[in-house]
């Protein structure tokens, strides 16, 4: 049982965050959520800003009723000697009608207990915020029929225009971007040195709290791989230390030699595992958004083959993994990165470097990039980098950096 004195400490931590919560800059997906559903999942990696979205809507929502939500992290010491179903009718019998759950899966059973508050108390808004590595479709049961699921992907370079108070440029869908680039991107050349500001988000632009740490950045991304691996796995996944080793050595290994799919017999080898623990731990790193695999067939949970390529998930990671960042791995991962973050599906093909949609091919390279590997395939174009505008099937890199 909740006293009172108990629960008047939860809602001092809640006002606190949404009342220290700043409104000046936004993420899309703000916007895109229909919050009037009673159950929400957002889920995305660590760092993109998924508890900063929820704090701004509660902020913006209830400003006249700030009763009615309550916002709690479930990785509070508070709640090894307190259960989240009491918190929630304290929160009820106290006039409460939204429930804001940050860090869900860092509770034991913490799909049941979401389901029981649900069904429980048919007024109750439910929000929560969880881990890229929860398999919500497989394990969440009879949540995941009731509830309504969002990804949050990092900074597009659109998104981070507007966190510098550049432009607040509209997305545009990959089928306008094709059509009318050479416009669109004369629009947003004609208020700055794209290219300029494009280098600096590549190196250090992905997370939204780049905005907050300065020389520390790279150290604050070491320390969120760790975080991941360290706590957010062993929370979704019973797995022991020893894993979590060879999970990290992969990761360090393959980042030194992305994108090649490196020898894959090799590296289980040096980390004295066999070919299926090898596999689960690459397509691990993949759920968890720290590598991009990429494949000539979509991959699902029940058929895990061996990747053709394999990138770093966005090339802040890059340059956070390893010394010497190669420039065309660092266009092949941003591109990779921003599409997928989009919502497209993209393959490697047979010809080119990446198949989006089933539809269109692209070749990713910079000024001196040519048609002719390409040149005879229907829907083709040229990702260029180096570039601010282009022309006809040719394209700047950086505009695929305005899809979402």
């Amino acid at each position: 049982m909740i006293e009172s004195v108990e629960f008047d400490q939860i809602q001092d931590i809640s006002r606190r965050r949404i009342r220290e919560t700043s409104l000046d800059t936004e993420r899309f997906l703000l916007r895109k959520i229909d919050w009037r559903d009673r159950l929400i999942a957002i889920t995305g990696a660590r760092g993109t800003g998924k508890t900063t979205l929820i704090l701004q809507h509660i902020k913006e929502s209830f400003a006249d009723n700030p009763d009615a939500a309550l916002y709690v992290s479930l990785d509070n010491l508070w709640f090894e000697t307190h259960s989240l179903p009491e918190l929630a009718d304290m929160h009820y019998k106290n006039g409460g009608s939204h429930l804001f759950i940050d860090e869900a899966h860092y509770l034991k059973n913490w799909q049941q207990m979401i389901k029981n508050i649900y069904d429980d108390y048919p007024n109750m808004h439910i929000v929560y915020t969880g881990s890229s590595l929860l398999r919500l479709d497989a394990d969440s049961g009879d949540l995941s029929r009731r509830q309504i699921t969002y990804s949050l992907p990092g900074l597009s370079f659109r998104e981070y225009l507007f966190f510098e108070g550049l432009g607040d440029f509209e997305a545009v869908s990959l089928s306008d971007l094709l059509k009318d680039h050479v416009k669109i991107a004369g629009q947003v050349a004609e208020r700055m040195r794209v290219l300029r500001h494009f280098s600096d988000y590549l190196a250090r632009g992905y997370y939204p709290f780049y905005k907050e740490v300065f020389a520390g950045y790279e150290e604050r991304l070491m320390q969120i791989t760790n975080q991941v691996l360290e706590s957010d796995y062993p929370a979704v996944e019973a797995i022991n230390y020893s894993t979590v080793h060879k999970i990290k050595k992969m990761l360090y290994i393959l980042a030194q030699s992305c994108p090649q799919t490196p020898n894959m017999s090799e590296l289980y080898r040096q980390l004295e595992t066999d070919r299926n623990q090898g596999l689960k731990m690459l397509y691990i790193l993949d759920r968890a958004n720290l590598l991009n695999l990429l494949s000539s067939e979509k991959a699902s949970l029940k058929n895990m083959a061996r990747p053709d390529k394999i990138y770093c998930d966005n090339t802040n990671i890059m340059y956070s993994l390893t010394e010497r960042v190669d420039t065309g791995t660092k266009r092949e991962t941003f591109f990779l990165n921003q599409l997928k973050s989009a919502g497209h599906s993209v393959l490697y093909p047979k010809q080119g470097d990446f198949a989006v949609d089933g539809r269109y091919l692209f070749e990713v390279g910079g000024k001196k990039k040519s048609f002719e590997q390409i040149k005879d395939i229907a829907d083709s174009y040229l990702a260029v980098d180096d570039e601010e505008i282009g022309r006809r099937n040719r394209i700047p890199l950086w505009m695929f950096g305005m899809l979402y």
